[in-house]
């Protein structure tokens, strides 16, 4: 398989290098920051990038963001990223819209070196490779993004009435409940959207919206 590497750690770039060639794949290039990689993607077009997620310049998310615009570009091109950080956001969008030929693995979790040459295989061949803590943050992180799914269909109901600029009493008239219940309900709401104690016409405004957003 052609290979191009991007790991800032010159050490782990030599290693790798070394440990791909003896297992019979060619590197292309192995650079050391964002820029350079993008760059030697598009130059050589290799079948699979081995990306760090932070490299200069910024030593931030450059590498995945790298990533990211690589699959975009060049959508031929298989990925696996290596990584000692789990980056939510962009690890997210490199699985969006297709998660064929793209892999995620922690560099502390890859348990020997037969696994991390399998996973090169499986992505190379058009397969997927995640880490399961991979898997569980970019879940995790979904979660936290739309508090809405955590709402009952009851209380979608009645956060749908609020969005309507109904009172409780007029809630509980549509929905043929008790006021009472309907005070659990919007309490239950404000719970679950993690609004803080704050008035209740403000965290009924703040509820609003997040229903409106979702």
């Amino acid at each position: 398989m052609r290979i191009v590497i991007g790991e800032d750690a010159v050490l782990l770039r030599a290693g790798l290098t070394q440990l791909l060639e003896q297992a019979g794949h060619e590197v292309l290039a192995a650079v050391g920051d964002a820029p350079s990689l993008i760059d030697a993607v598009d130059r050589l077009q290799p079948e699979l990038a081995v990306i760090d997620v932070r490299m200069p310049p910024d030593l931030t998310d450059d590498g995945i963001r790298a990533a990211v615009q690589i699959r975009r570009t060049s959508p031929g091109v298989g990925i696996l990223v290596l990584s000692q950080y789990v980056e939510e956001s962009y690890a997210a969008d490199l699985l969006a819209d297709d998660s064929a030929r793209t892999g995620y693995l922690l560099k502390e979790r890859v348990a020997d070196v037969s696994e991390f040459l399998d996973a090169i295989e499986r992505v190379g061949s058009g397969g997927t490779v995640l880490d399961p803590e991979v898997v569980a943050q970019i879940f995790a992180r979904s979660r936290r993004r739309d508090p809405i799914d955590r709402l009952s269909p009851r209380e979608r109901e009645v956060l749908a009435l609020m969005a309507e600029g109904r009172t409780n009493s007029a809630i509980g008239k549509s929905l043929v409940i008790s006021d009472g219940a309907v005070e659990k309900h919007v309490s239950n709401i404000f719970t679950k959207l993690d609004l803080p104690p704050d008035s209740d016409d403000h965290r009924r405004v703040l509820a609003v919206l997040r229903w409106l957003e979702s």
